[in-house]
C-alpha cells in the first residue's frame, strides 16, 4: 500500500456490524403474521447484505413487480425499526479495531445502502453516531454502491483524497463502488456472503478473515 491510510470507511450490514439476527426476527415475524413457516436462522443470514428486497423474495418467492411485494417490504421494515438494536452487535474484535483506528489517529465512517432512517437510529442505539466523521446511507444521494458517488461523498466530507482511504465490504457491489472511486478495499469474509459468491473475482486488494486483519492494511 502506497499511500497511508487516512480514512477507514465500512460497509454497515455484514460488515461493521452483525444485523442479521434481528433482521432474521423481522422476516420470521412478517412471515407468521402472514401464515406462512419461519425460516431458520441460517437460510436468512446470507440474504441480508442485500436488504429488504432480498429478505423479502427469500422468505415469500415474490418479486418486487408482485403487488403483495410492497405491502410485506413496509411489514418487514416497520416491524425492524421498532426492534432494530435488540441483538445487533459490532462484530466480534471490530469494538478493539475502532479504539486502534482512533488511537492511530486514523478516522472511520459508515458508507451503505441502509436508508437513513433505519441507519441513524441504529448507529445511535450502538453509541457509534458520535464516533464516526462521516455516515453516508442509502438516500443520502440520488446514486448508490455499487456507484463511487457515495464513497467519493464521504471522502469530501472527511477531508481525505480516495488513495488515502480504505473501504471494507461482504458484497460484490462494496468491492466495485471502492474500485471505481480509486480506493483500496478489503472483503469481510466474516460478514453475509452467498453461497454461490466468488469474493476472489471481485477484484478487492485483499479477503480479510477477521476484523483484527484489517488493522494490517491501515499502515
Amino acid at each position: 500500500m502506497n499511500q497511508k491510510i487516512q480514512t477507514v470507511l465500512f460497509d454497515l450490514d455484514g460488515t461493521l456490524l452483525d444485523t442479521a439476527p434481528d433482521l432474521a426476527n423481522a422476516l420470521n415475524a412478517v412471515l407468521r403474521l402472514n401464515r406462512q413457516p419461519a425460516l431458520p436462522f441460517e437460510r436468512i443470514r446470507p440474504a441480508v447484505s442485500h436488504g429488504g428486497q432480498a429478505l423479502i423474495e427469500l422468505g415469500f418467492k415474490l418479486g418486487p413487480d408482485h403487488p403483495g411485494f410492497a405491502p410485506l417490504k413496509k411489514q418487514l421494515l416497520d416491524y425492524y425499526q421498532s426492534h432494530i438494536a435488540e441483538q445487533t452487535t459490532l462484530f466480534p474484535g471490530m469494538s478493539e479495531v475502532l479504539d486502534s483506528i482512533e488511537q492511530r489517529d486514523v478516522n472511520w465512517g459508515v458508507v451503505t445502502n441502509k436508508p437513513a432512517w433505519l441507519t441513524e437510529p441504529l448507529m445511535d442505539a450502538l453509541d457509534l453516531t458520535r464516533r464516526a466523521a462521516t455516515i453516508v446511507s442509502g438516500d443520502t444521494l440520488d446514486e448508490r454502491k455499487p456507484h463511487p458517488a457515495q464513497l467519493l461523498h464521504a471522502c469530501k466530507v472527511v477531508g481525505s483524497n480516495p488513495d488515502s482511504c480504505l473501504y471494507i465490504g461482504d458484497a460484490q457491489r462494496d468491492i466495485e463502488a471502492g474500485h471505481n472511486a480509486g480506493m483500496s478495499t478489503l472483503v469481510a469474509m466474516f460478514g453475509y456472503l452467498l453461497t454461490e459468491d466468488e469474493p476472489e473475482t471481485w477484484g478487492a486488494t485483499a479477503l480479510i478473515q477477521h476484523p483484527s486483519d484489517i488493522l494490517n492494511w491501515i499502515g
